[in-house]
């Protein structure tokens, strides 16, 4: 398994001017990576609808890479959302599940049948243009730039190391973060979007 800094430090160098959506516990640390926080969708809560969203912007911004770093516990809410994806073929969208086996979030819990899945199987027969799944960061990080050149839609998923928060939410410590209204704002003003 992965750290999800490590993964995140590795794409940061092939990342070009992709708007990234970071999700999920591991999500949480793109932020201490980024290098171009106004291209940056941090769709926070949004727990099994990330994915659609993302598949959204994707679709309505042709020309700009959209990059989703995904859970596997949140993918698992909306699997149908691959179908989707490798229908609607979305020639800009790449999607990286960080897969940790549990729901980090709500204390740990492990993710059904996480040992046996196959989620770059699945994203591949479903119809996605490219599925790649990683549990080595040298091979990942040779891989990465060539990845990043494919013609979408691209899956990638990559083993990593769980965080458990156990706190309840309400007690957690929170970092410093952007509203929505904020950074949906700012990826406007940065694709020159103007909205009545």
């Amino acid at each position: 398994m992965i750290r999800a800094e490590d993964v995140f430090r590795t794409f940061q160098e092939h990342r070009g001017e992709a708007i990234v959506i970071p999700t999920g516990t591991s999500g949480r640390h793109w932020m201490d990576f980024t290098t171009n926080e106004k291209r940056d969708l941090n769709l926070g809560g949004a727990m099994g609808q990330t994915t659609s969203a993302a598949l959204g912007l994707a679709l309505s911004l042709p020309q700009e890479k959209v990059v989703l770093f995904d859970s596997e516990g949140a993918l698992l809410m909306n699997m149908g959302i691959l179908a989707t994806i490798a229908g609607k073929k979305p020639k800009n969208f790449f999607h990286f599940l960080l897969d940790n086996e549990c729901y980090a979030t709500t204390g740990g819990q492990p993710v059904p049948n996480a040992e046996e899945i196959n989620y770059a199987g699945v994203a591949k027969e479903a119809g996605y243009a490219a599925a790649y799944s990683f549990t080595d960061l040298e091979e990942f990080a040779t891989s990465v730039d060539q990845i990043m050149k494919e013609t979408g839609p691209v899956f990638v998923a990559i083993k990593v190391v769980p965080e458990v928060e156990n706190e309840p939410i309400g007690r957690r410590q929170r970092r410093p973060s952007r509203s929505r209204a904020e950074t949906i704002r700012d990826l406007h003003s940065e694709l020159g979007i103007t909205v009545a």
